[in-house]
């Protein structure tokens, strides 16, 4: 299993030091922006699933790319 934690920055290393005593977990930091690539994934995929379920309208690929 992986799970992914947001922890203070003055609470993290100790946390790190505790899971890495124990036989069974592996770290591994991820760099800030690795992290916001990862958020932004999670809010896009959440964003395609309220379109999805009619929640949210989609915008048209061709109005999008003329906005950019």
């Amino acid at each position: 299993m992986k799970v992914l934690l947001d922890i203070k920055d003055s609470k993290a290393l100790h946390l790190l030091e505790v899971l890495k005593e124990l036989p069974y977990v592996k770290t591994k930091q991820l760099t800030d922006s690795k992290a916001q690539l990862m958020s932004e994934i999670r809010e896009a995929v959440e964003e395609m699933k309220l379109i999805r379920a009619g929640k949210k309208q989609a915008r048209d690929a061709e109005d999008f790319l003329n906005g950019l």
